[in-house]
């Protein structure tokens, strides 16, 4: 321990994620940031890649063999990476939060069924808590490894969990639309991300069989196992962010009043979950450019009474409560910090 503060390094830093979660480490009063990898930077200071950290630290990149051992090893590598190297990252760290799709599902033939190949390290699946704060947090508590969740993923299942845990809305449908961020795509380039063809694109590039459908689906059906969840995702001109309209039916007529209660009563306590609703102003329902920055998520809805329509709206900032903010509260929670450490900003507006 360096003056009794946790020890973290951080494997796959040169990317969107990887840079936010230094961003946010760096002021953790209850972390010393010990190494940052990247293969392609190595010897590199992190703030050639990562410009808004310039003067905050001197940090240089290293390479992932030259890893020493830490308390906790966060790993924001792409999909895929982590499980060939698992058993590496677990002689070197007592905890670990995997930020990649690797240890999300329980059984291997899911992983299989969404990503479209072989799982390597199948025996490790059942040892990653999934790593929701707001429905996990005990066990998250006691874990010694944790999967976090994919972005889309977690704005969806904190939108739906009150309500099938309640039973008001039916099993099917339960249609997500989803509006992504480019950064959701990652740090490197590609035809889709350059500049000409994404600029002013509204693109629907997964009208069907998202795959973090399957990440919902098996938090969701603990609840019910009938439950079916069908995911649209459209790539629109926004650099950060993440909103969904989740479209759901009513079983039985409820009022506005009843689905308020429902909500308060599950995230009264939910230090990152912001219930919107007004009736005048410009933001009415969540909007991702209002969380830019933040670790919140944004909860609004509205009912449809003459078709018993349900739709649930909600928003976060892909790459702080969608990956490394959530992380961090994670890291928090496992570490026996306050929940809110390092993570109580605000956002900025206008933006």
């Amino acid at each position: 321990m360096n003056n009794s503060k946790l020890i973290v390094s951080v494997v796959g830093g040169s990317g969107y994620v990887g840079g936010e979660l230094l961003r946010i480490l760096l002021f953790h009063p209850g972390v010393h940031l010990q190494q940052v990898t990247s293969r392609n930077f190595a010897g590199r200071p992190v703030s050639f890649l990562h410009p808004n950290l310039r003067g905050l630290t001197e940090l240089k990149f290293c390479s992932p063999d030259s890893l020493v051992p830490c308390d906790l090893l966060i790993l924001a590598l792409p999909n895929g990476n982590s499980m060939k190297t698992m058993h590496k990252w677990i002689e070197l760290a007592d905890r670990i939060i995997d930020l990649g799709a690797d240890f999300r599902f329980q059984k291997a033939e899911d992983w299989e069924f969404w990503y479209g190949f072989q799982h390597t390290a199948p025996e490790l699946l059942g040892k990653f808590v999934y790593g929701v704060p707001e429905i996990f947090r005990e066990q998250i508590r006691s874990a010694k490894y944790v999967a976090g969740p994919g972005c889309e993923a977690i704005v969806s299942i904190l939108c739906l969990y009150p309500l099938v845990k309640n039973k008001i809305i039916k099993n099917f449908p339960i249609i997500i639309d989803a509006k992504m961020s480019s950064s959701q795509a990652g740090s490197q380039a590609s035809w889709s991300s350059h500049h000409p063809e994404r600029a002013g694109a509204v693109r629907s590039y997964k009208p069907t069989s998202h795959r973090h459908t399957g990440e919902i689906e098996q938090l969701l059906k603990a609840l019910d196992p009938e439950i079916s969840v069908c995911v649209s995702a459209t790539a629109i001109e926004m650099i950060r962010g993440i909103l969904v309209t989740i479209h759901t039916f009513l079983n039985s007529p409820a009022s506005e009043q009843n689905i308020w209660k429902i909500l308060r009563q599950e995230y009264k306590e939910e230090p990152f979950i912001r219930l919107v609703k007004m009736n005048q102003g410009l933001y009415r329902l969540p909007e991702p450019k209002v969380v830019l920055g933040t670790n919140l998520c944004e909860i609004g809805f509205e009912v449809e009474q003459r078709t018993s329509r349900l739709v649930i709206i909600g928003a976060i900032d892909n790459l702080v409560k969608g990956a490394a903010g959530n992380a961090v509260q994670c890291l928090n929670i496992m570490a026996g910090f306050p929940e809110t450490t390092a993570l109580e900003r605000c956002g900025l507006h206008p933006v």
